[in-house]
């Protein structure tokens, strides 16, 4: 009897032991995701991830000075290419400085609905170890220097509109108040988790913050300055359309730092990005080409350059959200319609924007910023945010792009008041006749 009563407690121990030991296993197991998700949630430095943003950063860099410089500066007749080249070189310079004082802490601190705060004025708090804590797995100072670039083309790419005619004191003025008024609050909305981020407003690389943001401000412009002497009286043809050549290509390089580098990472995204930054802009210099010998009876240089400039304009806020076929289908209405921007549109506007600022880069933005509600569909070859909706996504893109346009303008308005007040906006009718080198700069681009 002793027997059994021993050997059944041994049992009932083992047995015992036995479910202590699953329990333990169990417990285990289920906590092995919820681990390893901490590890994953854990910032770790990606060398592959710094090394394609650090070249994202460059060729952002490029396709400003000097791809966004030459191309406007072809643009231009040769009494003035200086003029735009120091325009746009300045403004580049000027804006990442400011950007590093204040522009970042303004668009990527705190949480506002407009603008952040300025926990991280003169980059305070950042050092060579601190990551970013937008993309995790790269230094911030790597993030603080590609965001620079894009608040500089932004500023930069308005100077095409009221180029031949501005003085460059006044270009300073304006670029100061634009950026921070301006560009840092859309950038913040969209992209530093303010109103549109909150709103669900999809802009991969910055159809609204870059393209229609500066298309605005420079179509203000050209209205406030009014139009260069002998407008519409006779040619004021472009100079060098083999520089604006060079220029677009650089552009077209450079955009793969700006779309691809806006996934953050060398992953799966920006391969897509990188891709449709290819075929879009394909697509649209085709199309773009195809509507203009149709409409005019040649296919020139300038609509080709002018094509690649509109696909990429568009396919920049749907980069990483749409598929390569969607990418394709919007740069071929793209195209055609930029083409209508720069010729029916401006007439009907009458208008003296010089480098065709709103018609690529607003028509082009505006279109680009709508589709990427459509083209992100999953059934269109499309990545779609959770919850996707078409009609939704529509009507959120839609007000994004409205909401765009008012406070670009309103900013821009105030902003060319300021400086007409301060240093005035337009140079004299014998400088601009003499041409804005001379004048401005006491230089020459070219000697006889």
């Amino acid at each position: 009897m002793t027997k059994k009563l021993l050997s059944a407690g041994l049992g009932l121990g083992l047995l015992a032991a036995s479910a202590a030991v699953f329990a333990q296993d169990g417990a285990a197991a289920a906590a092995a995701p919820a681990a390893a998700a901490a590890v994953e949630a854990v910032p770790a430095l990606s060398a592959g991830d710094t090394a394609w943003m650090l070249t994202s950063t460059m060729l952002v860099i490029l396709m400003t000075i000097p791809g966004l410089a030459l191309f406007y500066g072809g643009l231009v007749r040769s009494k003035n290419m200086l003029s735009v080249l120091a325009q746009v070189f300045v403004i580049f310079s000027l804006i990442t400085l400011l950007w590093a004082i204040y522009g970042y802490s303004l668009a990527f601190g705190g949480e506002g609905r407009f603008f952040g705060n300025f926990d991280k004025l003169f980059l305070l708090g950042i050092t060579a170890d601190t990551l970013s804590s937008m993309l995790k797995t790269i230094p911030e100072y790597v993030f603080v220097a590609f965001q620079s670039t894009f608040a500089a083309i932004t500023v930069a790419l308005i100077a095409g509109a009221f180029a031949e005619r501005i003085k460059f004191a006044a270009v300073i003025v304006f670029s100061v108040l634009w950026f921070t008024f301006a560009y840092i609050p859309m950038a913040h909305m969209v992209w530093g988790g303010g109103l549109l981020a909150a709103d669900g407003a999809l802009d991969f690389a910055g159809g609204t913050v870059v393209h229609i943001n500066a298309a605005v401000a420079g179509l203000v412009g050209a209205y406030m300055l009014g139009k260069r002497i002998g407008f519409g009286k006779e040619a004021l043809p472009p100079h060098s359309l083999t520089l604006t050549m060079v220029g677009a290509s650089l552009l077209w390089v450079g955009w793969f730092g700006f779309n691809a580098g806006s996934a953050g990472a060398a992953n799966g995204i920006a391969g897509l990005a990188f891709i449709n930054t290819i075929l879009a802009t394909g697509a649209a210099a085709l199309a773009w080409i195809t509507a203009e010998a149709l409409m005019r009876g040649k296919a020139s240089m300038l609509g080709a350059a002018s094509g690649a400039v509109a696909g990429l304009v568009c396919i920049t806020p749907a980069a990483g959200f749409a598929g390569p076929m969607g990418a394709i289908v919007m740069g071929l209405i793209a195209g055609p319609l930029c083409f209508w921007g720069v010729s029916g549109l401006k007439h009907m506007l009458k208008v003296d924007d010089v480098c065709d600022v709103f018609g690529v880069h607003g028509v082009g933005g505006m279109l680009g910023a709508i589709l990427t509600g459509v083209f992100c569909a999953k059934g269109l070859g499309g990545i779609e945010p959770e919850g996707y909706n078409m009609a939704h996504q529509v009507w959120v893109q839609l007000k994004s792009v409205a909401l765009t346009i008012a406070w670009s303008g309103v900013v821009s308005l105030v902003a060319y008041k300021i400086a007409a007040l301060t240093v005035g906006l337009r140079v004299s009718e014998e400088s601009e006749r003499q041409g804005l080198d001379i004048t401005s700069h006491g230089e020459v681009a070219y000697t006889r």
